[in-house]
């Protein structure tokens, strides 16, 4: 496919997209109609309709228009790609642009559409993030990076690096968050290659695994991932601190690849269902990576910020109150309780926490953070409360 062609397929996509498919579905399904469209056609289309759904009120705001068409030539505009070169009408392109959207003037944006966030959520993204909050939607308006976690139990950063290496994926050493890499280059060998498919490196982005590392969990402590999902927390758990780990989660079947995983990662995984956490004995540490509107990853699943509503917000918040009372009663008198969610919306993260405290005055809160997005990370919250009696 030539590069005007792929621009076409993704305005194709995104206007399945702007009827209601799910992105991922969309691409999908156009992926099965075109399977002339090879591995290479089938990321630039991706990315290209990744890339608009970040930006997606500003692309319309440069676009003049909010289908497909518009909002792709929005994106040409604000990454400096001449629309002329691509809405060319030959072969496969675009059709040539038409003299309204020739006669184009900048637009002046309002801060929500500068930050690519709905009105409703921008005051909520705002009072979460206070003045990192522009450089925070910033962030999440391009591309994330593709982070490892090095599972020190089996080796070391530099035979990390190496290994890697070996099968020509590039990365780095995060600036920031020690045993945390960056996959710079050949990013989809990565599943693939010799350090995954041996447990040496796992994805997990670098907040994710600052925040895990800061966790006052000793060795050989009893710890219980209250929301595991697909095990990722608990994989860090058992590797990071040789924690006696157990996997639950309230839909069983979401855990189905941990013990897969657990395996590759040569990690010691319990998982259990819910009618069985009541024969175990109680825990020293039980954690609650809760389900939320994921703000701190929009730019991983970008169309889930368009999708969100303030009902379904107000929903989240009452369910994770309930995950925390929930699992509250599996620790032990005197342990840790950890509520962790990926967004950055106070609603979510303090709001929570104080409501669960009003009704539990059992524990106390001894930590909290907010880990801003960033180029070099995701948005990240944890707070750790203690049982005082």
């Amino acid at each position: 496919m030539t590069p005007s062609a792929r621009y076409a397929a993704a305005i194709a996509v995104l206007d399945v997209i702007l009827g209601g498919e799910p992105a991922e579905r969309a691409l999908t399904n156009w992926a099965r109609r075109n399977r002339y469209a090879g591995s290479k056609d089938r990321a630039a289309v991706r990315g290209h309709v990744f890339d608009v759904l970040r930006k997606k009120r500003s692309c319309a705001a440069f676009g003049a228009g909010g289908d497909g068409r518009a909002l792709v030539l929005g994106l040409l505009r604000q990454t400096g790609i001449d629309p002329l070169s691509i809405f060319s009408g030959e072969g496969y392109a675009p059709e040539p642009l038409t003299e309204d959207e020739l006669s184009f003037e900048e637009p002046s944006l309002s801060e929500a559409e500068a930050a690519d966030l709905p009105d409703w959520v921008w005051p909520l993204w705002r009072d979460g993030l206070g003045d990192k909050a522009i450089s925070a939607a910033q962030s999440q308006r391009e591309r994330a990076k593709v982070a490892l976690r090095v599972n020190e139990r089996l080796g070391s950063v530099d035979s990390a690096l190496q290994s890697l290496a070996s099968d020509e994926i590039e990365a780095i050493e995060h600036p920031n968050v020690i045993g945390c890499l960056n996959a710079v280059s050949n990013q989809r060998r990565l599943a693939q290659g010799k350090a995954y498919q041996t447990g040496l490196v796992e994805l997990q982005d670098a907040s994710s695994q600052a925040a895990v590392r800061s966790w006052p969990i000793s060795t050989g402590d009893r710890v219980l991932d209250f929301c595991a999902g697909g095990g990722g927390k608990s994989l860090a758990l058992a590797a990071i601190f040789d924690a006696s780990v157990t996997a639950h989660d309230s839909v069983f079947d979401r855990m189905a690849d941990i013990p897969v995983r657990a395996a590759r990662a040569r990690a010691s995984i319990k998982v259990v269902k819910s009618e069985d956490l009541d024969t175990l004995p109680l825990f020293d540490v039980v954690l609650c990576d809760a389900p939320c509107s994921g703000s701190g990853t929009w730019r991983r699943t970008p169309d889930a910020k368009w999708r969100l509503t303030e009902d379904e917000l107000r929903d989240f918040q009452d369910r994770q109150v309930s995950i925390l009372e929930s699992a509250s009663k599996f620790l032990k008198k005197g342990g840790v309780l950890i509520y962790s969610t990926c967004s950055v919306l106070q609603v979510e993260n303090g709001e929570t926490g104080a409501r669960f405290l009003n009704g539990n005055p059992n524990f106390e809160r001894i930590a909290e953070e907010l880990i801003v997005p960033t180029s070099e990370n995701d948005g990240f919250y944890h707070c750790v409360y203690k049982g005082i009696y």
